[in-house]
């Protein structure tokens, strides 16, 4: 299975084992709604792949790796990486830059990390080169993370990470699979979605943020309540219309319920809850979460 080069929060790749066979047997059209690390939808095979977020950042980087070619993509984040004097650990090692593995490359990557941002941020030219700077900048970045702030300025602090070979591996196979499939990636909020161009050989999964856990994504009113209840009429929406839909979520956290959630599948007794084995690696909790305190489900309109 080919796995996001972003370490997204909320990502599903050790869940595909669970959440992949749940889904129909022949899709044609696959919409993925939530995008966000592509993790599932690249890992589709079908006609046609629709990845769909509202975060343009993350939409224009996948375009920038779908149209541009895999050597120019390499060669710019290598020369990027030169020119501001990031490490590379996987050319030198770690005692070249005096750090070691479980310190991390934080302190000798702080002075050139803060000049490409601050350089990303002064950028005026939005072409593909400040896609890939941006791509470099995730890859430096604290948990390699995405975090812009109310002023579309990138704003997380250096990391402990580099491009390492991994990371390289990753990106290599990710832009190899979506130069290869019939793909589009689309920035779009789910409201926007027109449900009636959509016919009967379509299938959406949708993984939303999750309202009662904590992630940044939740931080300032990143989703709310309205969300919930928007996204559930959507679904409702798309159910009507003779769609088929998957939508990864969690019922419980931490002592919480998604009593909105919980209320929506009570009265619609044709959907069911699968529930899925916890993984924390996939989960949109901070590391105080108890993984058995977590309920992750995903919600089905069809009979598996």
């Amino acid at each position: 299975m080919i796995q996001s080069p972003l370490n997204y929060t909320g990502g599903k790749y050790k869940l595909l084992p669970q959440i992949l066979p749940l889904f129909p047997k022949k899709i044609e059209r696959f919409f993925d709604i939530f995008c966000g690390g592509c993790n599932v939808g690249i890992n589709i095979n079908c006609e046609e792949i629709n990845f769909i977020d509202r975060d343009k950042n993350l939409i224009y980087l996948y375009q920038t790796f779908q149209n541009l070619e895999k050597n120019s993509v390499m060669d710019w984040i290598y020369k990027i990486i030169a020119d501001y004097g990031l490490s590379l650990v996987s050319r030198d090692g770690y005692k070249f830059y005096g750090c070691e593995g479980s310190s991390g490359l934080g302190k000798y990557n702080r002075e050139p990390f803060n000049k490409l941002r601050e350089d990303f941020n002064k950028c005026k030219v939005i072409d593909y080169r400040y896609y890939v700077m941006l791509y470099v900048i995730i890859v430096y970045a604290f948990n390699n993370q995405i975090r812009f702030n109310s002023e579309g300025k990138f704003n997380l602090p250096v990391g402990k990470r580099d491009f390492n070979s991994n990371m390289q591996k990753k990106l290599s196979a990710f832009i190899d699979r979506v130069q290869s499939m019939n793909c589009k990636f689309i920035c779009q909020d789910f409201r926007d979605f027109e449900v009636e161009k959509l016919s009967e050989d379509a299938f959406v999964y949708c993984d939303p943020p999750y309202l009662i856990t904590c992630a940044a994504y939740n931080e300032n009113g990143g989703w709310l309540e309205s969300d919930e209840k928007d996204l559930l009429n959507f679904l409702d929406k798309i159910n009507s219309a003779g769609i088929k839909f998957a939508l990864s979520n969690i019922l419980r956290s931490k002592g919480k319920e998604n009593k909105i959630l919980l209320e929506w599948l009570e009265k619609n007794s044709a959907y069911q809850a699968v529930h899925l084995k916890k993984s924390y690696a996939n989960s949109n909790y901070h590391k105080t979460d108890k993984i058995s305190e977590s309920d992750e489900v995903l919600i089905l309109n069809y009979k598996i």
